[in-house]
């Protein structure tokens, strides 16, 4: 209850620093301040095509954080096992770590376009985050367990089920959740610059030319309200290791 409480005071603390901002620039145009945004937050969820814009948004999210997921594990894993897979795949990761994404997104506009390159984006994005949360957790595995593991069982199919996962299994939920908020982030720039048809992205860039930053600054809190469901939504599923370890009896 106490942790829920500072909770609530934080939020209270960023809205009166809001208010306070807003009041002093003093100017809806430049910073509305919370009652605009708020008004301008209903407004979203009247217009018909609002909640298509958000759905294929959402969707989009979800898709390329799967298509990043899968291999970003399995080929984590592979690395984790592997050295040699491992030194092949840093160059690979580093380029994609480090590669601005204004540059990314351009290349990739001329090359798949406006439809495809959110989902490339994401995954361009999210897939080094994943696949070096999964290959640096293998590879920091405490090897005494290892070794009392394969005193017991020394098959690699099983050991991975019943031992390499359920001990990596924190390390991908963390990855995960930190992919969340950063493709979201990505996700938006994408269709912004992209002007993807029915996406935040471009309905922000359409607030942004006909001057609503009370839009603009509506569409953010949904993002942010979105980001916070969906940790919400992973945090309230049990942890990966006890589903593995039910499998494992």
């Amino acid at each position: 209850m106490k942790k829920n409480g500072i909770t609530v005071l934080s939020i209270f603390f960023l809205f009166l620093v809001w208010q306070v901002s807003a009041m002093s620039v003093n100017s809806a145009l430049l910073l509305p301040g919370p009652k605009e945004v708020l008004s301008a937050f209903g407004k979203i969820f009247i217009e018909s095509d609002s909640l298509t814009v958000i759905l294929f948004t959402v969707l989009r999210l979800l898709l390329g954080l799967l298509f990043a997921t899968v291999p970003g594990i399995l080929l984590g894993i592979v690395a984790g096992f592997n050295k040699n897979f491992a030194s092949f795949m840093t160059p690979i990761v580093t380029v994609l770590r480090t590669i601005p994404v204004i540059a990314l997104t351009v290349i990739l506009l001329i090359m798949a376009g406006s439809k495809l390159t959110p989902y490339y984006i994401t995954f361009f994005m999210l897939f080094p985050l994943i696949y070096q949360a999964v290959y640096g957790a293998i590879t920091n595995i405490d090897k005494e367990l290892i070794d009392v593991y394969k005193l017991e069982d020394n098959h690699f199919l099983s050991g991975l089920i019943h031992c390499y996962l359920p001990l990596i299994s924190s390390n991908i939920r963390t990855a995960l959740l930190q992919s969340l908020g950063l493709g979201l982030k990505v996700m938006i720039m994408a269709e912004f610059l992209a002007q993807t048809d029915n996406s935040i992205g471009k309905a922000i860039s359409f607030a942004k030319a006909n001057l609503a930053y009370d839009e603009i600054f509506a569409w953010t809190l949904l993002l942010i309200i979105i980001a916070v469901l969906f940790e919400l939504l992973i945090n309230h599923y049990q942890p990966i290791t006890d589903k593995i370890k039910r499998i494992s009896k």
